[in-house]
Order: C-alpha cells, then structure tokens, then sequence
C-alpha cells in the first residue's frame, strides 16, 4: 500500500509529497535554526500520517503532547516514572502499537538523556513478533547524540548516543524509522546523521553548518548561500521519499499547535517613572523574629544522684530475650520465593535487594545477611537453580567464574550445571530468561563474551547441535538445539 503525505508546494505551487512507505525504510534528517519552522514541519508529517502507522515521539520540550486530543496520542510525561517503568512502557508500546509521545519535559539534559536511552532501548530490544513498523521522531536529536562530549556524566552520554546510534543505523530491520530534527548539523554525531536517506534543510547561518547541509544535498560549497536566505517554514527537501533533486518546499498548515508559542510584542504598562520606582522600592515586609524559649537551667550533679538512689524510682525493665535464628534457611526460603515471582525477572538486582531484606526481617533475621554484591551472586545462582551449596560443593565453579561480572555469573552457572548433570546445553532462550532479558542477540553476545575469557569452549556439530565443554573442570553439557 503507498501513502503519500502531503507536505506542501514547491515555489511553483505544485503539490509536494512524501512517500511514507519509502520514509520507512530510507530515513529522514531535518536540520534547521530556532525558529526556521522545524517543529511545524514535524507536525505537519505527523498529523497527516496519522492512523496509516505508529508514531512514538521523543519530546524534550513538551511541545508535541497536543496531538493526543484529536489524533490519539498517549502521552508518558517521564518525570513522573521510573527509568524501569519507562522500559515496561516501550515494551507495552511496540506489542500494543500504540503512538506515544514521550514528554522529557522538566527533567534536566542528563535525566533526558538517561529516560530517552532506556526508552529506545526497549524500542528496540522488543521481541521479533512485535517489530511493526514505527515512526520514531526525536526532537533536537542533538541533545540525544552530541558530538562531543558536555556536562553530563560519560556513561549517560554512550548510552543515549548508543541508542540512537541503533536507531539511525540498525532500527529499519525491526520497524523503527528514525526522524530526527537538530538546529546544528555540527553538534550531531555524524555517524547518526549518515544514516538519513532523506533531508528537509531550513534556514542556517553558520558557514560548518551551510557546508555540512549542502553536502548532504549535494551542493557546490558556493551554493550554499541558498541555505542562509531560506524563508521560515521553507526547506530544501532531497531524499527518495521526497524529490531525487533538491527542491524548495513551503511547509502547509497543521491543525493543532504546541503550548509554546513565539514571543510577540505586548504594550508596555502605562506607569510613569515615578510610579514604577515607588513600587519597586517599597518596603518588604521583614519577617517576625520569634525569640527562642530560655534553655532550662543545668541540674547539679549531686541532685542527679539524689534522686537515682531514691528507692521509690522503678527498675529497669528488662528487654525480653529473642531466640536466634539461623539465616542459612531463610535465605534460601526467600531466594526461592524472589526467583520464582516471574516480574522479577527483569528487575535489576539493586531493586530486589531492598525486597530481600524485608523478606529477611519480616522472618526474623533482624540484621542484613548479605550486603548487596553477595546478594548479587546468590541471586545469579538461584536463577541458575542454584540454592545451596556454593561454599561447599559448588565452590569450584564459583571460583573459575571469579572474574565474571555479576550479573553474567547465572549464566555461566546455568551451563555448570547442565555440564555437571549431563544434561542438553541451554538454549539461546534459556540464558536470556537467566540474564533478565528478552532480546537472543543480548545473550549470544553474553554466551561470546564468557567463551572470550576461555571459561568454557562452545562445539557445533554437523546437525546443528551445540555442546559446551568447562575445560578447568572437565564437564561438558549434552548436544541440543541453541535455538
């Protein structure tokens, strides 16, 4: 089925659309100053594809939260939720194919870049039946992908840029077509900005930000000047879902409008001078100072003892005596009873850690029996089935995973105890559900990364099957399907 959306007129008055289905599949980079009309063009794209596909917005300035009215939309306003609440909502999002616009607004530039990371993220680590095809716009992308480094912290700024990198660059197999907007070409990773097909250049100054637009529409450098006397809302479109040569397109109208507007002039007040001193020199108000009570005055000590030795004066009661109980089977118990809660699959180890310790005191165990790094490792071995015994008879295998990260540990420990038992080698599917995710690219890549450090060696027969050997101790798992 082809949709051509309706964007506008070229400088001949004739009709210039986009084809939504070649969008899909080509991308689009919209660049241009505050105030050229980016944010209009993406409403117009947006309201005239609306009901032929899913849109999901990233919105930092909540300018695009308008749209649910009359189109639908459902908006997440993110300062409001946690960032694994906005995980379960990218996952509800892509399985109900709902459009969503995502409202950044009020959190500072590192909560946008971490709620916006984690959101994609989930956009794009969805199962394999849910990869419907999505419009994904993200409003000045280059908050999101900087090319270089700022204020925020560096572990937030490689996943934001990670994530949008996985959009631009490896989104269209799994639906998502990424439509991102910046003011400036030179502040976008270039690797996010290679990947559009499709471009939609409006007025800019800057001569790096002239010469970087006129060479991704293929322009001589002296051309480029055509880009700086561009009209608000008209852009130079190129790309093979719009023109396979560069045009001007005047943006059309749209129907709904943001909540922010441009500034206009307003009459000034009518005060006179005089009026307008008197009023921001008067007095303020100073707060009443209320005097503290007098301290009460200091007890000798004699009279202290005086009145210890009074035989009127009633004992101490004695603090009843709470039997001890051992923590080695309440753990194991509330382990037990962690693992087998099924959302608690996908929650981190740091959240069901606070439930740990409830759990523990709510048995008795007053004190924390573990801290949270032991906690970690005790619950990769309980997802691994792995409940007791570890500084026994499982203290070897502990021992050969000690360099391991914690929270590949139940993998590792999955195919011990295949190995040991002699049982089929784990499925693909099996250390997913064990790494606490749904994605099988993530746990293939967790599965090379433990045979990179020669903790164990994977063999493929000629059927197809896999078996896994544990070199340093010598137990190897039983061929079966990965898949």
């Amino acid at each position: 089925m082809t949709v051509r959306v309706d964007m506008g007129m070229d400088s001949g008055g004739a009709s210039v659309s986009m084809d939504l289905e070649e969008l899909l599949a080509t991308r689009l980079l919209v660049q241009g100053n505050s105030g050229s009309g980016k944010s209009h063009l993406l409403r117009r794209l947006l309201e005239r594809s609306a009901g032929h596909v899913q849109q999901i917005i990233i919105d930092p300035e909540g300018d695009f939260v308008t749209l649910a009215g009359p189109y639908g939309h459902v908006v997440v306003e993110a300062v409001n939720y946690s960032a694994n609440e906005i995980v379960r909502f990218a996952q509800r999002c892509r399985e109900a194919r709902a459009s969503v616009v995502l409202d950044l607004e009020g959190l500072d530039a590192e909560g946008q870049m971490r709620c916006a990371a984690a959101f994609l993220g989930a956009l794009f680590d969805a199962p394999r039946e849910h990869w419907y095809p999505a419009l994904v716009v993200v409003d000045e992308a280059q908050v999101f992908a900087p090319s270089v480094a700022g204020d925020v912290a560096e572990d937030v700024r490689k996943a934001s840029l990670a994530a949008m990198t996985n959009l631009m660059c490896r989104g269209r197999k799994r639906g998502l077509a990424g439509v991102i907007a910046t003011q400036r070409l030179a502040k976008l990773a270039k690797n996010v900005a290679a990947e559009a097909s499709n471009f939609l250049m409006g007025r800019t100054f800057l001569d790096i930000d002239m010469a970087r637009a006129a060479d991704l529409l293929g322009m001589e450098r002296r051309q480029a000047e055509a880009i700086r006397d561009l009209a608000r809302g008209t852009f130079l479109a190129l790309g093979p879902a719009v023109s396979r040569r560069p045009v001007a397109i005047r943006i059309g109208s749209v129907q709904t409008s943001a909540r922010s507007s441009s500034p206009v002039l307003v009459p000034l007040p009518q005060q006179g001078g005089r009026d307008m001193q008197e009023m921001l020199f008067a007095e303020v108000e100073q707060p009443q100072f209320i005097m503290p009570a007098a301290a009460p005055r200091p007890v000798a000590a004699d009279r202290v003892m005086q009145d210890l030795d009074r035989e009127d004066t009633p004992p101490e009661r004695a603090r009843p005596e709470l039997p001890e109980i051992d923590p080695a089977p309440v753990i194991t118990d509330v382990l037990r009873a962690i693992v087998e809660d099924p959302e608690s699959a996908t929650r981190p180890a740091a959240v069901l850690f606070q439930d740990f310790q409830v759990r523990c005191r709510m048995a008795g165990v007053t004190r924390p029996p573990l801290d949270l790094s032991a906690f970690s490792r005790r619950l990769a071995a309980a997802r691994a089935g792995i409940l007791e015994g570890l500084e026994d008879e499982w203290a070897p295998v502990i021992d050969a995973a000690h360099d391991l990260p914690d929270d590949m540990l139940g993998a590792f420990l999955l195919i011990a105890r295949a190995a040991r038992e002699g049982e089929p080698c784990p499925s693909d599917e099996d250390v997913a559900r064990i790494y606490g995710t749904s994605s099988l690219g993530r746990a293939r890549r967790v599965m090379s990364y433990i045979e990179g450090r020669n903790m164990f060696v994977t063999r493929v027969d000629l059927s197809g099957k896999r078996s896994i050997t544990i070199p340093r101790l010598g137990w190897t798992t039983q061929p079966a399907d990965a898949a």
